[in-house]
């Protein structure tokens, strides 16, 4: 039972993630007759890689949630870039660097590797390890509620994926 379970996983994850990238080719390159034959095999192989570097889990997407994980994304980006830049030209804006570690609830694997992606976008802070253990961000201020922040985004992503 277990094995067809896995492989009708294996299967929807292969026919949705094909029709995605399907989908993306043609609003890439089009439908062109000559460019149909580059798109079946392209499409083939994002599938096939796609597949292997990402197996099909047990985590169920919320629509919703992912658009507001998506949403936060270019906002955060936005904000940090212009945190980095106004501390670093700014005399005034005293500089406290330094570590942070936070214990992330998530496994080392996919989801812990989105977090950290994901977090590197906060103000002033990068991921520099973790693959084990707590996670550890260096941060420009030190001072600011840094573990605060990382905790709300680990909700959101929860909120996002959440596992079955």
């Amino acid at each position: 039972m277990l094995q067809r379970w896995l492989t009708m996983a294996v299967l929807r994850a292969a026919v949705l993630r094909g029709v995605a990238f399907a989908c993306f080719w043609l609003i890439l390159i089009g439908a062109g007759p000559a460019d149909l034959a580059g798109g079946v095999v392209a499409v083939m192989a994002a599938t096939w890689t796609s597949l292997h570097l990402l197996p099909p889990g047990r985590w169920r997407l919320s629509l919703v949630d992912v658009m507001r994980l998506a949403l936060s994304f270019p906002y955060q980006s936005v904000v940090a870039g212009i945190d980095v830049a106004r501390r670093a030209l700014d005399p005034r804006l005293p500089l406290h660097p330094g570590f942070v570690t936070y214990p992330v609830g998530f496994p080392p694997g996919n989801a812990r590797n989105v977090f950290a992606t994901l977090t590197s976008l906060l103000p002033g802070t990068v991921p520099i390890s973790g693959d084990e253990g707590p996670l550890v961000y260096h941060c420009l201020d030190v001072t600011q509620p840094v573990a605060s922040q990382l905790a709300a985004e680990e909700a959101l992503l929860l909120r996002a994926c959440r596992d079955d």
